[in-house]
């Protein structure tokens, strides 16, 4: 299996979007980096991953994955981020293998519900003769969200050039990101969300901006997992994590240094006795209420803050 390794502090997992190919994340994988001891790959049904893939086992690939590269780096507990697609793969991983996360963080990850577009479905279906068409759309679907990242113009000719590096050097099979793209439709958010104990972080960017996941549906996940919180990324849309990556990392600095004192607190309400978990959740609660009393007044459970 080939592992990147970049960077020292708490260990912290990337998993790539829908692309599959961790050359994408390059922006924040360097400025995790500064604060964290990174650990990335390219998507096991990637060639370049070096992994096996079975597609009838589905998600459960990319989750063996991402134990086996935790396994490999010795690290026994991690946050794991996921990246879109990446984020519904942090889920399944966060269910299955919960005493190895210390925190999950989805970023610009496809809500409950989530469905191709029809015209997205028919490049789906063909995806070696209409890929190159989804190619050619895509500077224009995105054209709003880096316009508000980067306003000025060479800056914006800056990153349109490192993203036509990147897709010359790392270029994406649009038959294996169709594969992935109709897999999130057997993804069962609900049952998974309900399962999950790990601090979870919920980072979007702004709602017109993000023109390829609605993030209304990203905020879901705030009221299915419970103790989630959401925070907006502002000036950009799905992409924050290539357009603002020094923003995203310190959001996800921020995040790791709470979740640590919260799994610890977590790791104690697991480990109560069956006669004491009703008053010690009760007790949880109750510190919710105090340390966000808008969350009570809400009814929701909602922490929305923005960056």
């Amino acid at each position: 299996m080939r592992i990147v390794e970049q960077g020292s502090g708490p260990a912290l997992v990337l998993i790539p979007g829908i692309q599959g190919r961790w050359e994408y994340t390059r922006p924040a994988v360097d400025a995790l980096s500064s604060a964290f001891h990174v650990i990335t790959f390219s998507l096991c049904d990637e060639p370049s991953a070096d992994f096996a893939f079975d597609s009838s086992r589905g998600f459960s690939c990319y989750v063996q994955q991402v134990r086996a590269a935790l396994d490999r780096c010795r690290v026994d507990r991690a946050i794991v981020c996921g990246i879109s697609f990446g984020g519904l793969v942090a889920l399944r991983f966060a269910v299955a293998h919960g005493d190895r996360i210390r925190g999950l963080v989805l970023a610009s990850t496809p809500g409950p519900g989530w469905h191709l577009r029809r015209r997205h479905e028919l490049y789906a279906r063909l995806p070696s003769l209409l890929g190159p068409l989804f190619l050619a759309e895509t500077p224009w679907r995105l054209r709003r969200e880096i316009a508000a990242a980067f306003p000025d113009v060479p800056a914006r000719l800056h990153f349109a050039g490192l993203q036509l590096r990147t897709l010359f050097g790392a270029p994406p099979s649009f038959a294996r990101m169709a594969g992935r793209a109709r897999m999130v439709a057997t993804f069962d958010a609900a049952g998974d969300c309900a399962r999950i104990t790990a601090p979870t972080l919920v980072v979007t960017g702004e709602p017109a901006l993000d023109r390829v996941v609605p993030v209304d549906g990203s905020i879901e996940y705030v009221s299915l997992i419970r103790g989630a919180r959401s925070v907006v990324l502002e000036r950009t849309g799905h992409l924050g994590w290539i357009t603002r990556p020094a923003d995203f990392a310190a959001i996800v600095r921020a995040f790791a240094g709470e979740s640590s004192t919260d799994a610890t607190r977590v790791g104690r309400v697991l480990s109560a006795s069956a006669e004491a978990s009703a008053d010690r959740r009760s007790l949880g609660e109750g510190e919710s209420r105090r340390s966000s009393p808008e969350n009570h007044a809400s009814g929701g459970g909602k922490d929305q803050a923005c960056w």
